[in-house]
């Protein structure tokens, strides 16, 4: 007679949003074989699958060398909200290695991404963009998003998206203008930063100051930063509740300052005291950043009178952890002592 029993295995894991993995080397053909199919559900199971496997550099090494990126960007045009938004996942996962960061700049991803800036699907915008960042943190990588002509529309997108997306647009853009500013210049960066620092979302405000520093390189990136009146919100966020927002603030007044007007435009917004505060910072970003900008105001003789009576306090930092702050230090301390 028959009896029921229990097995004392768990039992199989089974997904039925995946599609069932080929044994060996027969599993990544096989997915990009899927990725082609004119059966949807076909294809994302593909994608679903390919999501899992991407996260390893030898999988994606393998999935670019059989044409898998050739497959997702014909995927980035299909009429399918999901099929979309897998895709994106999918370069997404791949561009956090190198291997997937050449291979997308290989095959020209970028371009057909951008097709997806105004996608009405906020989580394929989302994976897009993290693509973007991913890219941007090589130089070719920015370097590709600025030649692909996409720096004034991720401009004008900063001021439509929502926080989370702009985190992300911030993050590439900072990448990118480190490499050549001239373009979002050009598109009214320098007022939309303006307009980000004054956000209540503190990673805003705090990525918003780092692409000010991007900004402020170039000599027409530190005029227009004065001429739209940033520098006194700047100054104003050196006593932000975020130690980050401190340290980014400290870094865009150092580049803005270099000029005279900047110099006296930081004066005259009492930068000085707010600096020296930081000076005792637990991050040792912000400590340097606010020991090069005092250096800075100290270089016009109004700054150096004012800052000759706190010599002690840049002495204390020739002992800090950081030999960059102390070097710093030493340098501040000459450029203050020094006597016409």
């Amino acid at each position: 007679m028959a009896h029921a029993r229990i097995s004392m295995y768990q039992p199989p894991d089974i997904d039925p949003t995946k599609a069932a993995i080929a044994y060996g080397c027969r599993a990544l053909p096989k997915l990009n074989e899927e990725l082609q199919s004119e059966v949807l559900l076909t294809r994302l199971k593909a994608l679903v699958a390919l999501c899992d496997l991407m996260h390893d550099p030898e999988h994606v090494h393998e999935a670019i060398n059989i044409g898998c990126l050739v497959s997702l960007k014909d995927l980035l045009n299909d009429t399918n909200n999901m099929v979309r938004i897998k895709a994106t996942e999918v370069l997404h996962i791949m561009a956090t290695h190198n291997v997937g960061r050449d291979g997308i700049l290989k095959h020209d991803i970028i371009p057909a991404l951008s097709f997806l800036l105004n996608d009405s699907q906020s989580e394929c915008r989302k994976n897009l963009f993290l693509t973007f960042k991913h890219i941007a943190q090589m130089p070719s990588g920015a370097q590709g998003i600025i030649n692909s002509g996409l720096i004034p529309s991720l401009v004008w997108k900063l001021q439509k998206e929502e926080e989370e997306i702009q985190v992300l647009l911030l993050d590439t853009l900072s990448f990118c203008l480190m490499e050549d500013a001239s373009e979002a210049l050009n598109s009214r960066v320098v007022p939309i930063l303006k307009e980000k620092l004054l956000s209540t979302n503190e990673n805003i405000r705090s990525k918003a100051a780092r692409t000010l520093i991007a900004v402020s390189i170039p000599l027409d990136g530190k005029n227009q930063v004065w001429k739209c009146d940033v520098i006194p919100i700047l100054v104003h966020l050196l006593k932000d509740n975020d130690v980050n927002v401190q340290a980014n603030a400290a870094g865009a007044l150092m580049y803005a300052t270099v000029t005279t007007e900047g110099k006296y435009a930081a004066l005259d917004a009492e930068a000085i005291p707010l600096l020296l505060k930081l000076l005792n910072s637990p991050l040792s970003q912000a400590r340097l950043n606010a020991v090069k900008t005092l250096t800075m105001l100290a270089e016009a003789p109004e700054g150096r009178k004012f800052l000759q009576a706190c010599v002690p306090n840049f002495r204390r930092l020739e002992l800090d952890i950081s030999m960059a702050v102390r070097r710093a230090a030493q340098i501040a301390i000459q450029v203050i002592e020094w006597k016409p």
